[in-house]
């Protein structure tokens, strides 16, 4: 079972205005995006050319719903996302020029690390709510390939941070968010109604849901482990200045009972980093 009836996008945006628009000339790509090519394109060249590899690739890569055995063999979330279907080439022409278009706006956004992370997350997504619908009989079993999740995941993200973004949808200029509804309802429509490709379709919204997903909670996840850690270093430096305290404590005690030459070179240090850090918060 391959992703098919995809409808992707011509947009270019500047590489450095913090909200882009759509430019008549085609994208540089950024390196991320250039490595994701040229992986995507290298497979399925030589899954064409040497046959027998290329079965023995998709048998050991592509995410399977065949077996309970195969479903658990978690390499497959992201092998399944650098195959396409070799009887289709519009498969991976539609995923590759999603890929072009929209891949440069987010790895500039984010920086190529994150922007990978995204990407491999969203197809991951993708390939795990099939293999659950897949087994629970809600969709035909079968095989699923194709980068169709990380796409559609950039789009729901491009469609949250950059509404302004105009896209050629079924060769016409439209607001992405608009895209973004539409693609969302005709996959809800076509695995509902048993469509020939409803497991694909699986794959797209849990795609498209995991970047709508990301870029709303990762902002508030990121803000609250800063507050979570920012707390955590507050009880450390306590901790440690009663620490201090304490040792103070006991060296004005031994400089009263025997005498400030009585002091070793390492208590002498603590008293001299007290008495500086009193002086400090005198001044505040």
């Amino acid at each position: 079972m391959g992703i098919y009836d995809r409808d992707y996008h011509r947009a270019d945006f500047e590489q450095h205005m913090p909200h882009p628009h759509m430019q008549l000339r085609f994208p540089h790509p950024t390196p991320m995006v250039k490595y994701l090519l040229i992986i995507n394109v290298s497979v399925f060249l030589v899954c064409i050319i040497i046959k027998p590899l290329g079965a023995l690739i998709y048998e050991w890569f592509s995410v399977d719903a065949t077996s309970i055995g195969r479903s658990l063999q978690l390499w497959r979330l992201i092998g399944y996302q650098f195959l396409h279907d070799p009887s289709d080439p519009w498969h991976i022409i539609l995923n590759m020029l999603g890929l072009y278009f929209l891949g440069p706006t987010l790895e500039r956004f984010w920086h190529s690390k994150k922007f990978l992370f995204f990407y491999l997350a969203c197809g991951t997504a993708g390939g795990v709510f099939y293999l659950l619908i897949a087994n629970l009989g809600m969709v035909p079993v079968g095989v699923l390939v194709g980068a169709s999740g990380a796409i559609l995941g950039m789009l729901a993200a491009c469609a949250i941070l950059f509404p302004q973004f105009v896209i050629l949808f079924l060769f016409f200029p439209v607001p992405i968010r608009i895209a973004a509804v539409v693609l969302t309802f005709l996959y809800i429509v076509k695995i509902f109604t048993g469509a020939a490709n409803a497991g694909g379709d699986v794959a797209h919204l849990a795609g498209m849901a995991a970047g709508a997903g990301y870029v709303y909670l990762w902002p508030r996840w990121k803000s609250r482990r800063v507050t979570v850690k920012h707390a955590d270093d507050w009880e450390e430096k306590f901790r440690k200045y009663s620490e201090l305290q304490k040792e103070v404590d006991r060296i004005l005690e031994k400089v009263n009972r025997q005498g400030i030459s009585s002091l070793t070179r390492k208590e002498k240090k603590i008293l001299a980093q007290a008495t500086k850090l009193e002086q400090t918060k005198s001044r505040l």
